[in-house]
């Protein structure tokens, strides 16, 4: 029986590993003789390239909204290019559109596509492609390796931080790091996320934890 080809979303927050996971993906499938495309866009590295916060690192061509995932898979077919598979890192920062194009090249000419992005933003909103890619993928995969909150318990949310202060409002794309000095991004459970509560807030602040409740 042939194969049928799937897109598959791999989701999670920062600091999870999906780029680690994307090239080891990437590796696994061309060690199996496969040959692929590797996709980034806006990576922490400001380049046309995966990295990974380990160390690990692989050119990728850049998405950008002009990009057409169909219009160029057929060009590298019909120019005698083999393509057995594609690796879409940062996914989240796609258009529906080329979420709608991924799809239909794992419908009409059985490609793999591996998409790799967060789910929601530091508002706790979906990206509009990450929410696509969930009603599109025929698998969704909620990547084992948890990062943990500063308090210890596993982290679910997205914060963007200017200068350790928790921001709630801004554009939804803001590229920046888990280390970057003024914009940056850190990884909270949900409980600190609704309280705005930081690393830094936590540090300087005598109780960092409130009374659920006002008191009498």
């Amino acid at each position: 029986m042939t194969p049928v080809a799937e897109l598959t979303f791999f989701t999670g927050p920062m600091d999870c590993g999906k780029s680690t996971l994307a090239l080891q993906v990437a590796y696994t499938e061309t060690s199996a003789g496969r040959q692929g495309r590797l996709f980034t866009m806006l990576d922490r590295s400001g380049e046309s390239k995966i990295t990974s916060r380990i160390g690990l690192t692989a050119p990728a061509i850049e998405v950008g909204p002009e990009l057409d995932f169909w219009s160029y898979v057929v060009a590298e077919l019909t120019g005698g290019h083999r393509i057995d598979f594609l690796v879409c890192d940062e996914a989240q920062f796609y258009t529906g559109e080329h979420i709608d194009q991924l799809a239909r090249i794992v419908d009409e000419l059985q490609i793999d596509v591996f998409c790799f992005g967060i789910l929601t933003d530091f508002r706790t909103q979906l990206f509009p492609a990450s929410q696509r890619l969930v009603e599109l993928c025929d698998r969704m995969e909620l990547l084992q390796v948890r990062p943990r909150c500063w308090c210890g318990e596993p982290a679910t949310h997205n914060a963007r931080t200017v200068d350790g202060v928790m921001v709630t409002e801004g554009s939804q794309v803001v590229v920046g790091d888990t280390d970057s000095a003024e914009v940056a991004y850190q990884v909270l459970c949900r409980r600190h996320h609704r309280r705005r509560v930081t690393a830094q807030v936590a540090a300087v602040t005598l109780s960092p934890e409130p009374l659920p409740f006002e008191p009498a």
